[in-house]
């Protein structure tokens, strides 16, 4: 039976239904209209500048390091233009073809640069580019800019390299810079907080000058923007200053203006190589104004920072760590060595001083003394006789200075030897300066928990036992007593100037103390007890039997003191033998340490010659050599005419009449 429908009945049926789905349309509509309106309206402004800036990639520019100048404004440490290569794992989408077709070109393979990106994407997140290579070669700079359009995420970018002209010479004195390490940043950013950020990929210096200077050479980095497509890749299009972003400009870093001749540099470097009999010595000259201001900072053997800037290769880096005479050591303030017998003239100025001598008492001084057990030898079998302590230093007279040990005492040894400036940090602006050693009862007791032997007064007078001391020390000490107790503070940096080369900072000399009127601890020294010293010192280098006789300068007299320390103690038969018989690395030690001109002094050179076996041919020839260099730049005219003929001479190889320092 059909049914008659009515359709007033059905729509009557479903009209619950339809306010129902009306309600729900219009609340959907509601919340997609107000959404719009949110996003549009309230926000359009925001998201429609971040939509745009989407379009911009944001281009660190790095700020260039500020230049290191010598006393005479010539480049010591520059900058380079060059470009690096890097890619950025964000928009790398093919990145197993962009490192092969990049390695093949930078000569990496492209397993390492799959897995550098890959890491540099987990350590830093996909936007921070991954550098590849620094310092490229215009050829691979062309190569690399053809692949760009066929491999999103391949940067090529202008950089500023760091390099030193100088090369090895002066290396742990500049020192050298390199990509910040991830353990850096934080402790980097906690030290210089609110001054600089530093984050993942800066170059910062990693030692020396570049390291103690840090805030103030590297410059504040600037910002660059490029318009970019969806695939990361720079865009044709003009600068988007349009979106309100503002590009900042690198600022140089402030220029170091240092202390250091480069002249003289050059000189002391040269120094340090032999002849052919004698090879290339290991150690370190400082040359160092009476003022403090130093005029050259060498050691070797060293190493080229320029390695280090564009990223050194493991292979050499292990040669340089892995070396076994330290290339990567600052070997003048860093290690510190038995001074030897250029201790003795401390030990003079105590002795003087504490009136046990006068400048014309006679000490016997045979060929050995025996102290309790023991048999403490002079360094010659005869024996020097009846000397005064003028003789004693001219000749280094072992068993004279041991006589001095005995009746000074060891505390009283250290507290002339402190009040020199042994013993003690510099505060050089240099990092990881070492303090010495200078020994005493007390020290002894609390570090050993033993007493002082009073046969360790010995040795100690003559420079070994327990002393130690680093070069600078020694420059410093001598420096002392040139000035006739003024002690000096050494400092390399002269000015810091300013983007505008403008005077910022500027460094003067610095006085510490001056024992001949202040007592320091306890110690105060006459002048005239200098001046005893210094006469003995002179004769050193110009006397007849002086242990540096061979080493003159026509025209200028230096003063100082050969030394020669043991690296370890030899038996009664064995202390005459030939020290170049022995094994390099058990040969003593040579020193020289000398101020010039001996009658108004300018200048002083320390130099520590490593195995050198003797300080009068290891030390004393570089000490001659630089200070002939300082007069011909500075008082040529004090140069006598025959200079050029008697230098051979003097370059020939001198008898060895160095001290071998008895322990």
């Amino acid at each position: 039976m059909n049914q008659i429908s009515n359709s007033e009945e059905e729509v009557k049926e479903y009209q619950s239904r339809f306010k129902a789905l009306y309600i729900v349309v219009g609340f959907a509509s509601l919340i997609i209209v107000s959404r719009l309106w949110f996003l549009q309206i309230y926000q359009g402004e925001e998201l429609r500048e971040y939509s745009e800036k989407n379009r911009v990639k944001e281009t660190k520019v790095l700020a260039p390091r500020g230049l290191i100048l010598d006393r005479d404004g010539k480049v010591l440490v520059d900058n380079l233009p060059g470009f690096d290569v890097s890619i950025t794992p964000q928009y790398a989408k093919k990145l197993d073809e962009t490192a092969t077709a990049v390695g093949e070109i930078i000569n990496t393979p492209a397993a390492k640069i799959i897995n550098d990106v890959k890491k540099g994407r987990r350590r830093d997140g996909p936007f921070r580019p991954i550098r590849l290579k620094d310092n490229l070669s215009l050829e691979e700079v062309y190569r690399l800019k053809l692949l760009r359009w066929d491999h999103p995420g391949l940067n090529i970018n202008e950089t500023v390299i760091r390099h030193y002209p100088l090369g090895p010479n002066g290396a742990q004195m500049f020192g050298y810079v390199g990509e910040i390490a991830r353990e850096q940043i934080e402790r980097l950013n906690q030290k210089y907080a609110n001054r600089i950020t530093f984050e993942q990929g800066d170059i910062i210096g990693q030692s020396g000058l570049e390291l103690t200077w840090e805030q103030k050479i590297r410059g504040t980095d600037g910002i660059w923007y490029l318009e970019v497509d969806a695939r990361g890749r720079e865009a044709n299009a003009d600068t988007p200053r349009f979106l309100g972003l503002k590009p900042r400009n690198a600022v140089p870093g402030s220029n170091l203006v240092l202390t250091i001749d480069k002249d003289i540099q050059e000189a002391a470097y040269k120094a340090m190589f032999r002849d052919d009999v004698y090879g290339n010595r290991v150690g370190g000259v400082v040359v160092m104004k009476s003022n403090g201001e130093v005029l050259a900072w060498v050691n070797t053997p060293s190493f080229d920072p320029n390695e280090f800037t564009t990223g050194i290769s493991n292979e050499v880096w292990d040669s340089l760590a892995n070396n076994k005479l330290k290339p990567l050591r600052d070997k003048i303030i860093q290690d510190h060595f038995s001074p030897g017998s250029t201790f003795k003239p401390i030990v003079a100025v105590a002795a003087l001083q504490e009136k046990i001598i006068t400048p014309t008492t006679l000490v016997h001084a045979p060929a050995f003394i025996k102290f309790g057990r023991r048999i403490y030898h002079d360094h010659t079998k005869t024996g020097q006789g009846y000397i005064t302590v003028l003789e004693a230093i001219e000749r280094s007279s072992n068993v004279f200075f041991y006589r001095m040990g005995i009746s000074l005492g060891i505390d009283k040894i250290a507290a002339y030897a402190r009040a020199l400036g042994l013993g003690e940090k510099s505060h050089i602006e240099l990092p990881h300066e070492v303090s010495g050693l200078i020994p005493s009862s007390e020290w002894k007791l609390r570090t050993m928990g033993e007493e002082w032997q009073p046969g360790e007064n010995l040795s100690n007078a003559i420079g070994q036992g327990f002393i130690l001391t680093t070069a600078l020390q020694m420059a410093i000490a001598y420096n002392t007593i040139a000035l006739e107790g003024k002690v000096v503070k050494p400092f390399i940096v002269k000015k810091i100037m300013n983007v505008d080369n403008n005077v910022d900072q500027e460094f003067q000399p610095v006085i510490v103390r001056d024992v001949s009127k202040d007592p320091f601890k306890g110690v105060t020294v006459d002048p005239k007890t200098f001046q005893v010293v210094k006469e003995g010192m002179r004769r050193v280098a110009n006397g007849n039997s002086g242990t540096a006789r061979w080493w003159k300068v026509p025209g200028v007299e230096m003063a100082g003191k050969t030394g020669t320390s043991q690296v370890r103690s030899f038996s009664s038969e064995e202390i005459y033998d030939k020290c170049e018989l022995h094994r390099f690395e058990l040969r003593h030690h040579g020193w020289f340490v000398a101020y010039a001109p001996a009658e108004a002094p300018e200048i002083v050179i320390a130099v520590l010659a490593e195995h050198a076996c003797h300080g009068n041919t290891g030390g004393a020839p570089v000490a001659r050599d630089i200070l002939m260099a300082y007069t011909q730049k500075y008082h040529p005219e004090k140069l006598k005419k025959d200079v050029q003929s008697r230098t051979p001479a003097a370059k020939s190889h001198a008898p060895i009449l160095e001290e071998n320092s008895d322990e």
